[in-house]
């Protein structure tokens, strides 16, 4: 693996036109993508073509990477080669959901919206899970059948002045809160049943500790403490 200066180094040659810096960046990043296709296998798609269009994703966090940012490149180029290759799935019609899932959703919002207005706040998963009887997981996965993959490429708005929604994406405190949710999703597989529950409640779902603990049975503090925990699997990973 190329130490972070060194990699640097390669980019700003790549960028310049050097193919031969090129060929050493995409060597050095070939097991990061070959991480990031596995997500995305079973999906009606070839694994030489995905490989083919995550290839297309690095190529162009080659071109957009600014170093001044301070954020590792992995960081920075997982987002675009997901995006790069969420956006041919959905272009191809590649990504199905079934009526099953689509039904459920449906049933979801509609005891969401009844719930709300009797309560005056959302039923949590558990909730939802002891009413339509089926696991928490069929919940979450219903839920997040009803949101369209979007590419960090496509088009910000309706006028044609060639911005992007990477281009729109906010900077700051912001920044860190994004690619930690980044790093977050690409270890998910790694995580505990429960670890990954707390991961998805708190940082996809925007649920408190407090909720997520109500949801656990268990206190704050041990939320709070296997958040911790959580965090440094990452920080040791990246």
């Amino acid at each position: 693996m190329l130490e972070p200066d060194e990699l640097n180094l390669y980019i700003r040659r790549a960028k310049e036109g050097d193919e031969e810096a090129k060929t050493v960046i995409f060597k050095n990043n070939a097991p990061l993508l070959k991480s990031i296709i596995k997500n995305f296998k079973n999906k009606g798609i070839e694994y030489d073509d995905l490989y083919q269009i995550a290839s297309m994703g690095l190529l162009k966090a080659i071109n957009n990477f600014d170093e001044s940012y301070n954020v590792k490149f992995s960081t920075y180029t997982v987002p675009m080669v997901v995006g790069e290759i969420k956006r041919y799935m959905r272009d191809n019609g590649a990504i199905k959901v079934s009526r099953t899932l689509k039904m459920l959703a449906g049933k979801i919002n509609r005891y969401t919206a009844e719930y709300q207005a009797k309560n005056n706040a959302s039923p949590t998963i558990e909730e939802l899970a002891e009413h339509f009887g089926c696991e928490e997981d069929d919940i979450l996965m219903a839920l997040d059948s009803a949101r369209m993959p979007v590419s960090l490429f496509e088009k910000a708005d309706d006028e044609d002045n060639g911005i992007q929604l990477i281009d729109k994406l906010s900077a700051g405190d912001k920044e860190e809160e994004l690619i930690e949710k980044i790093e977050i999703s690409k270890i998910l597989g790694d995580l505990s049943e429960r670890e990954r529950k707390i991961v998805v409640l708190r940082y996809f779902r925007d649920r408190t500790q407090s909720e997520i603990a109500k949801d656990l049975g268990v206190s704050q503090v041990q939320v709070s403490r296997l958040e911790n925990k959580i965090l440094e699997k990452i920080r040791l990973k990246f």
